[in-house]
């Protein structure tokens, strides 16, 4: 299978929006429920959500798109898609899974004052894809399925967000402690780091491009943020800081019209030439062929 983009495939932005009368900040549904629910010829657009969702595939197959790259997925496997993250369910037909969505607003606000709680349950320390053993599979459906169950409680619904959102924390948490091992995600001091420079690439990758400057305001060595961010990512702080670069371009390319010298002025690349060159060296096509390819199959 091979996804290719078009000028025409605009990236459409999604808010959260449960079907009516349904109340609550997050929402469970399986993939076979969410193809009967949605308009024909809208399941498999690519969206920009402003939600988190979690995917786990429990029979059968797919390959599923976040942010341009394709992710095989099969049974056992738990995929975290971040607000802003560009997804598409490909065009897979043969497989089950359940879904769930909910609002950032739904998690404790990172500036509690409950520390053990900002521990335990941010998100972002989970890993993006995560591989389950049939015994963990089975314990996350009976999670996932008691929440569904839940949900439908006749009570207050600040009583029943209340019992969802914790339920969810334990899920996420009861993930975190099986798999922060095998992602290299402990939070050691190292990892504490990469999570600061991760946090200043997104506010300044258009500003800041060379790992010194990230080094000098994180007060560490470039080897240091480096080994850091080769222990959390398996990549180079170097080869990080490009990969959001080509993913902000590829976004602009393909959700704008923006010219490709627009989109290099947008990226802070004194000239449009040396934009195309370290587009075509990090991705291995031009941005204008980029721009020009259709979803292909």
């Amino acid at each position: 299978m091979n996804f290719k983009l078009n000028s025409d495939a605009k990236i459409e932005p999604l808010g959260y929006k449960p079907p009516s009368p349904y109340s609550y900040d997050l929402e469970i549904f399986s993939f076979s429920e969410l193809k009967k629910r949605t308009l024909e010829g809208r399941m498999y657009i690519t969206y920009r959500y402003k939600f988190y969702m979690l995917i786990c595939v429990t029979q059968g197959e797919c390959t599923q798109w976040i942010n341009f790259e394709p992710v095989l997925c099969k049974s056992g496997t738990l995929l975290v898609v971040s607000p802003n993250q560009v997804h598409n369910f490909g065009k897979d037909e043969d497989w089950e899974g359940w879904i769930i969505l909910f609002r950032s607003e739904f998690l404790i606000p990172k500036t509690s004052t409950l520390n053990e709680h900002k521990l335990a349950f941010d998100i972002e320390r989970l890993p993006k894809v995560l591989t389950l053993t049939d015994a963990e599979l089975a314990r996350a459906v009976h999670s996932i399925t008691r929440m569904t169950a839940d949900s439908l409680i006749p009570e207050p619904t600040e009583d029943v967000h209340m019992l969802l959102r914790y339920q969810l924390y334990a899920l996420m948490t009861w993930l975190h402690i099986l798999h922060k091992n095998a992602h290299s995600m402990t939070y050691t001091q190292l990892s504490q780091r990469f999570i600061h420079f991760h946090k200043l690439v997104e506010t300044h990758f258009t500003e800041w491009s060379h790992v010194s400057e990230y080094a000098h305001y994180l007060n560490c060595t470039e080897k240091t943020l480096t080994r850091a961010t080769l222990e959390a990512t398996g990549m180079t702080a170097k080869a990080f800081i490009s990969a959001r670069m080509i993913l902000e371009a590829k976004r602009l390319l393909v959700h704008t019209d923006q010219s490709i010298n627009q989109i290099a002025e947008h990226l802070n690349f004194k000239e449009p030439t040396h934009f195309s060159k370290f587009f075509k060296r990090e991705t291995g096509c031009t941005a204008s062929d980029f721009r020009e390819q259709t979803f292909e199959w």
